[in-house]
């Protein structure tokens, strides 16, 4: 499986990016795919996730300000980031868990993406 990811910049606070992840290759199904996060110095943390049961979750942090959302047919996800602060700054990584063919579960990342948020 592979994980591509676009979408992140250079941004003032206040403002909005939108990121999109797109998995491709060799599985039977998507069961959930998501955003983590890494700041300098700090732990990956979670971001959003988003089933293919259509449930999410958010970390606290984000709650009413990004929305994941989810194009079946291509195996994408979007991360909608609004109101953007300046501790949002961080790179952005995409996750996603698979079920492969052969029956095998798979968890894997893809590239980061880095997102700034600054004046």
């Amino acid at each position: 499986v592979q994980l591509q990811a676009f979408g992140g910049g250079l941004v003032q606070p206040g403002g909005s990016l939108r990121l999109s992840c797109a998995a491709s290759g060799n599985f039977f199904v998507i069961n959930v795919m998501g955003w983590y996060r890494q700041a300098p110095g700090k732990q990956r943390e979670l971001v959003a996730t988003l089933t293919s049961g259509s449930s999410t979750t958010y970390a606290d942090s984000v709650e009413g300000r990004f929305t994941i959302s989810r194009a079946n047919a291509k195996n994408t996800v979007y991360l909608q980031m609004n109101s953007l602060k300046p501790e949002d700054t961080a790179v952005y990584y995409c996750n996603a868990g698979a079920t492969l063919y052969s029956g095998n579960g798979y968890s894997g990342w893809g590239q980061g993406t880095q997102v700034t948020v600054s004046s």
